[in-house]
């Protein structure tokens, strides 16, 4: 697993190291030198451009400049200012010892000799705005930016792609679009969600010096991204000696007769993903139509209400009676939300067996709590796994934030930890769904990778739900609540891999929910060789 930190937790490792002898301006000099390292990896670069800014961002262009320049590359840096006009004392020193040395430099060109020196240029290296930037870029800054973009070259951004914020990954103007970041001492959090998905290309870890672990670890790490061979720690090795209730046994309570459809997903995302024995629980009217889709799944009907459509208040002590006996419960698919619903959720949530709340169960478990969870630990408070699985707006409900939703991993992460932090125990973990969704405990968040954006689609989230259910089912005796987390990522791992698996049967575009369900037993296959073979 790789370690995230908050853009603040970096710069306090930042003076941890000087404090460990390691100085700012030999910080800059190994910055500088892996970011050159980055471009020299490239094929086929003989022309470099350099775009360095006021700050010590720019100060790290001013090194990689003089670095390329010594391995003889041809270099030219373009600088807003002369290099001993330069404010940042760090920034000043380098750019004007580069000077000395022989880097070409030119001051603010114009936009056609921009774009000139960017069409003649093998590689672009981004070092204009750092990971203290936020807002919108300004000029020159702008037009740099849209040149970049427009040139066609390959770009190196260090740190953080010029624009984007490495805290938010927001990116309000305009944001460079960088094929890699080399990103010094840790991953942030911008670099791996929203925009920064798509602009920040592969990302490097340059660590920078050898005391940079230890300090990192000290820092508290906001999060973890979860690599694929760490998932070996919760994956059983396969054995021929299984039946179908070995396999683990789940049961669905969800739908209603204006969405029956979502508790449908997640019954068959549930077999698909490998539980042995899987059961449907709906109201009664809708029946027939889960049996017309699920011919594998026992669909069980449960008094409903006919006003409504959904389960009636007295479906709630069946409902326990069937969850008793199972080794997962996913609820909430299609369930709506009122009084018998509510009713059915909090009946559940008594229940001593793994539960995964998702959707309108999550809506219900908001309404019972006033919109504010982390307020009424005691009513998620079990001896075993619970797991809720929002997506930014649902999360907002459960926390008091329905009118300003989360907006970011950051801020995903936070409202998540109010939940989990308020309840104490590792039985509950919060999957916030997202760009990039993190699988939060009490002691650990974990990034799993994201999926593609073919996931944007109705009814994938019922089909995580039942993916979930069936992993739990089969892993959480094995592996207990310690690695719960862990064993949400893993769903969610496989999640991402069955819409890839999708995307190809129907294109980025024509994935719908079914085909995701579908591919989640090749997922599963998929995901658990390429962690063995790692």
């Amino acid at each position: 697993m790789q370690p995230v930190l908050n853009v603040e937790d970096v710069r306090h490792v930042e003076e941890e190291l000087t404090g460990a002898g390691v100085s700012l301006s030999e910080l800059m000099r190994r910055a500088g030198a892996a970011a050159a390292q980055e471009v020299v990896r490239l094929e086929n670069v003989s022309t470099v451009v350099i775009l360095a800014g006021f700050g010590n961002n720019g100060g790290d262009g001013w090194v990689a400049a003089d670095r390329l320049r010594a391995q003889g590359i041809a270099v030219t840096v373009v600088t807003p200012i002369e290099p001993d006009r330069i404010e940042s004392n760090l920034a000043h020193v380098v750019a004007v010892n580069a000077k000395r040395a022989g880097v070409v430099y030119e001051v603010s060109p114009a936009r056609e000799r921009l774009e000139e020196l960017l069409e003649e240029a093998d590689v672009v290296l981004d070092a204009i705005l750092g990971t203290g930037f936020h807002g919108e870029p300004k000029a020159p800054f702008d037009i740099w930016i849209d040149c970049v973009n427009a040139s066609g070259a390959r770009v190196v951004s260090v740190d953080v792609p010029s624009g984007l914020s490495a805290q938010s990954g927001h990116a309000p103007g305009g944001c460079v679009v960088a094929d890699v970041t080399v990103t010094m001492l840790s991953l942030k959090p911008g670099l791996l969600s929203d925009e920064g998905r798509d602009v920040s290309g592969a990302i490097v870890v340059a660590p920078l010096a050898e005391q940079t672990e230890g300090l990192v670890l000290e820092a508290d790490p906001v999060a973890w991204r979860v690599e694929v061979e760490d998932y070996l720690d919760v994956m059983a090795p396969p054995i021929s000696a299984v039946d179908k209730f070995s396999r683990g046994t789940v049961l669905v309570v969800g739908g209603s007769t204006r969405f029956p459809g979502a508790a449908i997903l997640a019954a068959k995302a549930a077999a698909r993903a490998g539980a042995g024995y899987v059961t449907l629980a709906v109201p009664e009217p809708v029946v027939p139509v889960a049996q017309a889709h699920l011919v594998e799944i026992p669909v069980v009907g449960l008094p409903f209400d006919p006003a409504k459509g959904t389960f009636a208040a007295d479906a709630r002590e069946e409902l326990r009676r069937m969850a008793e006996r199972s080794g997962a419960v996913v609820a909430g698919p299609g369930m709506l939300v009122n009084a018998s619903t509510m009713t059915v959720v909090s009946g559940l949530l008594q229940c001593d067996v793994p539960l995964v709340l998702d959707a309108d169960a999550l809506n219900c478990l908001a309404k019972l709590t006033t919109g504010r969870l982390d307020s009424f630990p005691e009513l998620i408070r079990r001896t075993s796994p619970l797991v809720l699985t929002p997506h930014r707006t649902e999360l907002g409900r459960l926390v008091g934030l329905a009118e300003n939703p989360p907006s970011s991993l950051s801020a995903s992460l936070d409202a998540s930890r109010r939940i989990v932090w308020a309840e104490g125990g590792n039985e509950v973990c919060v999957v916030a769904k997202g760009t990039a969704t993190a699988c939060v405990g009490v002691d650990i968040a974990m990034l799993p990778k994201p999926g593609p954006s073919s996931l944007a689609t109705a009814g994938s989230g019922d089909v995580l739900a039942g993916i979930m259910g069936a992993t739990l089912a089969r892993g959480i005796e094995r592996f207990g609540v310690s690695n719960l987390p862990l064993l949400c990522a893993l769903a969610c791992e496989v999640h991402g891999y069955a819409a890839s698996i999708a995307a190809e049967r129907c294109g980025t575009r024509g994935v719908m929910a079914l085909d995701v369900a579908d591919a989640a037993g090749l997922a599963t296959d998929a995901v658990e060789e390429q962690a063995s073979y790692v």
